[in-house]
């Protein structure tokens, strides 16, 4: 049996999998609120207790955060992660313990064609290096480095990065969001919070009005949930404008993605937020920002950028490297 995990700041999902044929086959999952558990421990005694007792043979649980020698402290949760502290409390034979994205790169070669929708066809390439790009509660990304006869996935944290502002609004936000948060990454944009942050600063300045209608729905739901419903459906003047930096910046930064990792190979542009604004996303922004990269537009231009439609992507990645921990084992 594999248990294979999901580890956001907002939620968790695990799930449990039987070995099937090459791959794996769904036994059983949940989702459950990462916030409502003092520890990643927790959330998987709380899984397995609400089901029939199992025996564990691997296990692979994608967290957010910077996973160094199988530990992590999470960065967006009052966690401290270590993998042989998970083994021995599951119990599992084997545990790995990999960044989010990295095990959701890991899942992006399990998905069928419906399950990813195109925002630049580009040239296809059966080889090269490809980049992965998820703003959800955070910003992750990793790179699929192509070595031939295999591929290497690579984890960053390159969603810490400092935010490179393009044009004077997007100046005047860096300066805005620096007097709040000192340093100003591309997370502090790209992200669920991020989107508010973008919000507010077009507020704030002065560069749109705020309903009173929009203000009293942001203090009875996820504020950032009512910037992106009102945005995609043009509902309002100041969600729409968010939406609009937000997505273009994206873009941006899904370029800088594309070049740092020489991606030929595609862009494929994960995370919780992207299929909710997928409409804004295939309008035109993110791919013009994404080529705008001067003398390199036209390599730029060559780079197919996908969507990933399925949530479970992380999940499918993390299954697949547990069940390769299991046929190592023999």
């Amino acid at each position: 049996m594999i248990l294979a995990g999901d580890v956001g700041g907002t939620k968790t999902t695990l799930a449990l999998f039987e070995p099937s044929g090459s791959g794996c086959a769904l036994v059983r999952e949940d989702t459950l609120p990462s916030h409502d558990f003092a520890s990643l421990e927790a959330v998987i005694a709380r899984f397995l207790a609400e089901g029939p007792p199992v025996r564990i043979d691997a296990a692979c649980i994608g967290i957010a955060g910077p996973v160094v020698d199988g530990r992590v402290t999470t960065t967006n949760l009052p966690w401290v992660v270590d993998e042989r502290r998970l083994a021995s409390e599951i119990p599992a034979e084997r545990v790995r313990l990999l960044n989010d994205l990295e095990v959701t790169a890991h899942g992006i070669d399990a998905l069928e064609a419906h399950e990813l929708m195109t925002l630049q066809p580009g040239v296809p390439r059966a080889a090269g290096n490809l980049a992965v790009i998820a703003a959800g509660t955070g910003l992750g990304e990793a790179i699929v480095v192509d070595h031939g006869q295999a591929r290497t996935v690579v984890a960053t944290e390159g969603g810490h990065a400092e935010f490179a502002p393009r044009g004077e609004l997007e100046e005047d936000m860096l300066r805005h969001l620096r007097k709040e948060f000192g340093r100003v990454s591309y997370e502090r944009v790209l992200s669920g919070p991020g989107l508010v942050n973008v919000y507010r600063f077009l507020r704030d300045t002065g560069v749109a009005a705020e309903s009173a209608q929009v203000a009293a729905m942001m203090r009875e739901r996820d504020p950032a949930a009512v910037v992106t419903e009102l945005g995609v459906r043009a509902a309002d003047r100041l969600c729409e404008m968010a939406l609009n930096v937000f997505v273009s910046v994206y873009g941006a930064e899904a370029g800088n993605l594309a070049l740092k990792a020489l991606a030929v190979r595609g862009v494929v542009v994960a995370g919780g937020i992207a299929p909710r604004i997928i409409q804004v996303l295939a309008a035109g922004g993110f791919v013009a920002a994404f080529r705008d990269k001067g003398r390199l537009t036209p390599l730029m231009e060559s780079i197919p950028v996908r969507v990933t439609l399925n949530p479970k992507t992380a999940l499918l990645g993390a299954a697949r490297v547990a069940r390769a921990v299991l046929d190592e084992r023999g």
